[in-house]
Order: C-alpha cells, then structure tokens, then sequence
C-alpha cells in the first residue's frame, strides 16, 4: 500500500493517520449546515480545525446526506470558490468535495490539492479532467444510486465483494489513463446507499478492500449508522465518530475525514504511542 498521498502542492505521509477536517459551505448538512454558510464562517472554521490537529481540510458546498437535492453548478461555485481561494494559503492541502467537473477545474485552477468524489469520477469528462491534471490527489468513493435515492433502494446482499469491485474498476480505469497510484486513495463510502449491517461489515472487513493496494480514506463522522447503534442525534455523536474513526485505523485506514478534529486527534495520538512503543 502507498504510504505517500501525492497531491498537487503537498506529498502527505500516510505512515501516521491523516486527519481530514470537514469544512461544509451549505445551509442544509446533515450534522452542521448552516453554521459555516457563508465564506467567512467558514473560513474561521477551518482556521479552527487547522489549530485543533487538522492535516488537511475537505470543503463542501453540496449536501449529500440522504435525500438531499441537488445544488444548481452556480450556487455551489458561488459557495466554494471565495473559501478555496483564502483556504490555500493556510499552507496544508486543500480538498474539495465536489462531483461536479466544472467545480473540479475551477478549485484545481485556485490551486486545491485534492478532488473528493462521491461519484468516484463517473460524472461526464471528471475522469479526464483529473487525468489531466499533473498531480492533484484523488479520492474515489463508494455510491450505490444517489443522494436522492441511495435510501430508498439501498444495496443488496453482501456489500463488501461489491464495493471492492466498484473500486477496483474505477481506481484501474484512472491507472489506464496514466494515473500515478499515489494519487488515489479509496473510500469505501459509509452511509451512501448501505444498510446498518453492510455498513459495519465494510468496516470489520477492510481488508478485503486495502487488498485493492490503494491507500483507504474512512468517512464515519456523525453518520447515520451510529445513531442507529447509539441512539445519539447527529450533533451527538461525537464519540460514536471517534471510536469508529479509531476502529478504522484500527484496521488500516490512513486518512479519516471527520467533524470532530480535536477529539479524533487526541484518540490518536493515544492509538499512535501505542503503535510507537511497539516498534521501539
């Protein structure tokens, strides 16, 4: 598995977990919307997350919690790009939420590092507009339908074959247009189209896709599966979030992208001494 994340300004080491800081632009996300909605706000949250341990942060600008509509391509640029422009010169990788290709470039052309696709680049011309590109990272994720409809109709049977071999073909397909490995990072895409038990499956199963050679992003933060368990509304979970973003570790993820940066990076730094004294 790569131990480096290669992205456009930043080579990220991924020997020690990564924490991604989730940075939402939108009036209506599941967990936080509206309380960063505008540029401003926004930006002063991510100089938070920066100060409590972020490694790099993750900006959004479309909801894509269950049943969510879709944003119109102007009033998702309107919401990302004045955050994308500040949020690069606070010297750590930047990423951006987006399916959409002429969001993509845009971010690309203010200088973002990474691409996070929910879609895992199926949208017309995505695919070949981050080829393109000399060496933004890539994060290509896991969706069984879409947002409006992944709940409806979630998967059936056992997820994880399923999944792996999603992710297979969409990581090969970047390989086939010569995209350096180090790149891309998988994410195996929790809540988005999957039961409670397929969720949790995929997390007790990594394995099978850290098999794929490809370093593993895991997105557990305040999703719904953890209310399920826990009996804890969104704003609530905090806990839930840290002990399955240490679980996923646990098991070999190298970059979890989370709400609760301080939490997370206090959890694991106590799972990092551990790991650390063992080798000592």
């Amino acid at each position: 598995m790569p131990q480096q994340w290669q992205t456009t300004r930043f080579v990220l080491d991924l020997s020690r977990p990564q924490v991604m800081g989730i940075v939402n632009v939108t009036p209506d996300s599941f967990s936080d919307g509206g309380r960063h909605a505008t540029a401003g706000q926004a930006l002063a949250h991510a100089e938070l997350l920066l100060q409590q341990g972020a490694h790099i942060l993750d900006i959004g600008g479309e909801s894509t919690r269950p049943g969510s509509p879709a944003v119109p391509l102007d009033e998702e640029l309107a919401r990302v790009l004045p955050l994308v422009r500040e949020a690069v010169k606070l010297g750590v990788p930047i990423s951006v939420d987006t399916y959409k290709p002429e969001v993509m470039q845009a971010a690309l052309d203010l200088g973002a590092d990474i691409i996070n696709d929910i879609w895992a680049l199926r949208q017309p011309g995505a695919q070949q507009l981050v080829a393109a590109h000399a060496s933004c990272g890539i994060c290509l994720m896991h969706m069984h339908g879409t947002p409006q409809n992944m709940q409806v109709s979630p998967m059936q049977g056992d997820a994880v074959p399923q999944v792996r071999d999603f992710l297979r073909e969409h990581s090969q397909a970047l390989m086939d247009l010569g995209v350096a490995r180090e790149r891309v990072v998988l994410d195996y895409g929790i809540g988005f189209g999957k039961s409670l038990e397929q969720n949790f499956a995929l997390l007790a199963r990594q394995e099978e896709v850290l098999g794929l050679d490809f370093a593993l992003l895991a997105g557990w933060s305040r999703k719904g599966s953890l209310g399920q368990v826990s009996g804890l509304g969104p704003g609530e979970r905090m806990v839930p979030s840290v002990a399955a973003a240490l679980l996923a570790v646990e098991r070999g993820a190298r970059v979890v992208r989370v709400h609760d940066v301080a939490q997370t990076v206090a959890a694991l730094s106590v799972w990092q001494a551990m790991q650390d004294s063992q080798v000592a």
